[in-house]
């Protein structure tokens, strides 16, 4: 592992861990199409505590109120929006952290050299973020606000990533998509889902700790994953104010069609 793979892939990891494309796919799928040797599990891990680091800085206030609003709620016996909130995003983590706990290493060996299938995954759920924003735009006369997200909804947003322990449907991309068929407005479910991921990324970057090794290649990775994720997470919520998810949807079957192209003719 150079330096300047390193910053690379610290830059696609972070990239693609906020913006609904697939952080694993990218980190199998890209050193395939470059040539490069696959990175292992020690730097992987490096490359999500750094995205894990950027996650807490953007979204640590928020959870703070978020909390606080719930225990305010239960010394109180009220029910206030932020308290609502806290407990649904508690309650939303657990199928996926449950589905990272039960199948992330069945999968890992069982699909993380397949590039068929991730190059598959990685369209597939493409193709669903589009047709599926696309419905929901034509369907939702009024759709469902941030503050409005209901616990039914929730519940499925959870559920749905548990998915995304396959490389290259995309946590987020699965959580974007679960919301928008249910009728969430793009900035609630874009919202929700980077609030959602604080936990998820936390747990999973905690679990994998002792297989990190801090060298200088892993140090910089480190440093570009926590850089660019802080970018990343700014870009999309500034840009889906104004846009919907097409661009990601069209990214992700234009990779996989040059991956597949590469098996095909190589």
């Amino acid at each position: 592992m150079t330096v300047f793979k390193a910053i690379i892939l610290g830059i696609i990891q972070a990239v693609a861990e906020f913006l609904p494309i697939s952080s694993s796919a990218h980190l199998i799928l890209l050193p395939y199409l470059f040539g490069w040797e696959s990175s292992d599990l020690a730097f992987d891990v490096a490359l999500h505590f750094g995205t894990m680091l950027s996650v807490l800085v953007v979204f640590f206030k928020d959870w703070l109120v978020l909390l606080f609003s719930a225990a305010k709620d239960i010394k109180n016996k009220e029910k206030t929006t932020n308290g609502k909130i806290f407990w649904y995003l508690i309650i939303a983590t657990i199928p996926g952290a449950l589905a990272g706990l039960l199948l992330d290493d069945i999968i890992e060996d069982a699909i993380r050299n397949n590039i068929l299938i991730i190059s598959l995954a990685l369209a597939i759920m493409g193709l669903f973020i589009y047709l599926g924003d696309k419905w929901a735009e034509k369907h939702y006369q009024k759709e469902t606000s941030f503050e409005n997200i209901t616990l039914k909804q929730a519940v499925i947003v959870g559920i749905s990533q548990a998915f995304a322990v396959i490389p290259g449907f995309s946590r987020s991309g699965t959580t974007i998509l679960a919301g928008r068929l249910q009728g969430i407005s793009k900035e609630a479910i874009t919202k929700f889902t980077f609030l959602l991921s604080v936990p998820i990324i936390c747990g999973a970057t905690i679990f994998k700790m002792s297989d990190l090794v801090f060298t200088k290649e892993v140090i910089i990775g480190i440093v570009s994953s926590f850089a660019m994720g802080l970018v990343a997470i700014k870009f999309l919520l500034g840009y889906i104010k104004k846009h919907d998810f097409s661009i990601f949807a069209f990214y992700r079957i234009l990779l996989a069609s040059i991956v597949l192209g590469k098996l095909i003719l190589f």
